[in-house]
């Protein structure tokens, strides 16, 4: 196993978590800014798992990854397994206007092109980009084990609140499993970053309402979505997610917010100055960990979810 500079506190939690360790290299960069990589372990004839969410600097990176897949394919590894926690680029999947690019296809050639055997990611911003990538794809949800949290927490009289249409199919998979009914709110992006509410959909009047997304980015989707389910009637509001992206003003409309508590997982690391007091962090290493072992000893991954 392998990590680059993204996001080695995971990396050492999936290693702990399988009872091996992070394979010696070291990933710098030239005074010019290109990276440089050394495999200083042996690699010739073994699975090489790369553990290197593409979150920002997503640019730096992903070139990080990029380097590394190909210096194990020169150096002979069996099968390279890029684990991508975060998959960058992944919210352009579609022409949504003319000349518009698709980076989510883009990158999945890069990543492929490189010498990737299989990917393995969490929580891809929508399911169809796993048809993007020509090699195997284990795409792991983050709903289990959100899910599992707010069980724990025994919360009562819950609403999950699906922030727009495309996330209804993620807000009624954590229904399910908490047992729940759903709200959905419909909403219109003028621009990208920019949200506005037109119409909620579901009963939200004296209830505990659990917002669910696969990200947080800067924040404005989840706060307006908190206030209008107070204004709605809701007698509380969670959030959760499972990319804590907190870009531009994210902390600051977060802190703000009438929140009981936000949750999300460590698929991108939080500085120390960007946890809120109401923030509850998940480490996705047991899932990430389980689902590489089933793959090596080639095993079902999906049993994990049922």
């Amino acid at each position: 196993m392998f990590t680059g500079n993204a996001n080695p506190e995971l990396a050492q939690e999936i290693a702990e978590y399988l009872g091996v360790h992070i394979a010696d290299s070291k990933v710098k960069t030239f005074s010019d800014g290109e990276i440089s990589v050394a495999i200083d372990e042996s690699v010739r004839g073994v699975d090489v798992y790369i553990v290197q969410p593409t979150c920002a600097p997503v640019n730096d990176y992903l070139m990080e990854l990029l380097i590394m897949i190909d210096a194990v394919r020169r150096a002979s590894a069996a099968r390279i397994n890029a684990v991508i926690p975060y998959y960058g680029y992944a919210r352009q999947d579609r022409k949504t206007r003319a000349r518009d690019p698709i980076t989510a296809k883009m990158v999945a050639n890069l990543i492929a092109s490189a010498g990737a055997d299989r990917v393995i990611t969490v929580d891809l911003h929508a399911g169809q980009i796993q048809g993007f990538f020509d090699i195997p794809v284990d795409h792991l949800p983050g709903v289990p084990m959100l899910a599992e949290y707010f069980r724990n927490r025994n919360i009562e009289d819950v609403v999950v609140l699906s922030p727009d249409l495309g996330g209804v199919t993620r807000a009624r998979d954590l229904a399910n499993r908490l047992h729940a009914s759903i709200a959905i709110i419909d909403k219109w992006r003028p621009e990208p970053n920019v949200a506005e509410v037109m119409n909620v959909i579901g009963d939200i009047a004296g209830k505990s309402v659990i917002i669910v997304d696969d990200m947080i980015d800067t924040a404005g989707t989840i706060t307006m979505a908190s206030r209008v389910m107070l204004e709605r009637g809701a007698k509380e509001v969670y959030a959760c997610a499972t990319h804590p992206v907190l870009s531009g003003p994210a902390l600051e409309r977060l802190s703000e917010a009438p929140l009981q508590e936000i949750v999300v997982t460590n698929t991108i690391p939080i500085p120390k100055d960007k946890r809120l007091k109401n923030m509850t962090i998940l480490s996705v290493a047991p899932l990430i960990g389980e689902a590489i072992l089933r793959i090596h000893e080639d095993l079902s991954v999906s049993k994990l979810f049922d």
